[in-house]
């Protein structure tokens, strides 16, 4: 597998509620991590609507940018856990007994995790 990619994201950290409410340009990945706290990949800013928000650079990420084909074979087998159907959509679990994050989109799919992980996972995947 590749290197990975550093990923600079926007955390944004909100009640729920007011997450609900922001928007985002087109093409930026919006990857709800939980119920109050978004990471953002390819936007500096959304519309901040009403509320407390907290926005903050995030870098402590790194990824790989994969085709179908890439994720069906290379990534798959080492996932334990269903896969939704939906896109876009965000799956998180291990992946080859690593921690990580599945941002499946319309045309390619988006294998994120800690960057204080990447080595092994890169080991781990074929």
């Amino acid at each position: 597998m590749r290197a990975p990619e550093p990923i600079n994201g926007l955390r944004v950290v909100a009640p729920a509620a007011a997450l609900d409410r922001l928007f985002w340009p087109a093409g930026a990945a919006v990857l709800r991590l939980a119920a109050d706290d978004l990471l953002v990949i390819g936007a500096a800013r959304g519309g901040l609507g009403d509320g407390a928000v907290i926005l903050e650079q995030e870098s402590g990420f790194v990824g790989w940018w994969l085709t179908p084909g890439e994720v069906r074979e290379k990534v798959l087998p080492h996932v334990e856990w269903p896969i939704p159907d939906a896109r876009p959509a965000l799956a998180q679990g291990l992946v080859a007994g690593v921690p990580a994050k599945l941002w499946l989109g319309e045309d390619r799919t988006l294998l994120l995790c800690a960057a204080a992980y990447a080595h092994e996972l890169e080991e781990r995947l074929p």
